[in-house]
């Protein structure tokens, strides 16, 4: 899951995005839900990488307000550091997963990369398959033979 916050600076305390309002203690009015519209969830837009945290990256959208990629949504590979991925500055494609009611933006990189190659399902090398009857048909012959053993002590 990502999340994203919308306006405002990215240098509040604790390195969290806030707005001014919310900078000295109160809350901002819900004006930025006028622009929400604008974009929509499925949407691919355009944004500039304005900061890398141990989490995800913020991007600053065309309409200057921010939205989070979390680290998860970067790439469909495992990433350990975003900074292998990104670089501040960088403008990137991606997608908007979700907008929640109180503005945040959720984007993901990753939706709009190629779906992972599909793995190779059993019973796709012959080979294997092969060897694979030949053991369980040894194990069986084993076995039976292990029973007779037991059965023929117990007489």
């Amino acid at each position: 899951m990502t999340c994203g916050f919308a306006g405002g600076a990215i240098d509040g305390p604790g390195g969290f995005a806030h707005t001014d309002a919310l900078s000295r203690g109160t809350r901002a009015p819900k004006e930025g839900n006028a622009h929400i519209a604008e974009i929509e969830v499925g949407a691919v837009i355009d944004g500039t990488v304005a900061r890398i945290t141990p989490y995800g990256a913020f991007l600053q959208l065309e309409d200057g307000r921010l939205g989070l990629v979390h680290i998860s949504e970067v790439d469909r590979n495992y990433v350990k550091d975003v900074h292998d991925h990104l670089r501040e500055g960088d403008v990137v494609q991606a997608k908007v997963v979700a907008i929640k009611e109180d503005g945040k933006i959720d984007l993901s990189i990753k939706a709009l990369q190629d779906p992972a190659p599909p793995r190779a399902r059993r019973g796709s090398d012959p080979e294997f398959e092969q060897m694979l009857k030949k053991f369980m048909r040894q194990s069986e012959e084993r076995l039976v033979e292990y029973k007779r053993a037991v059965e023929h002590k117990r007489k």
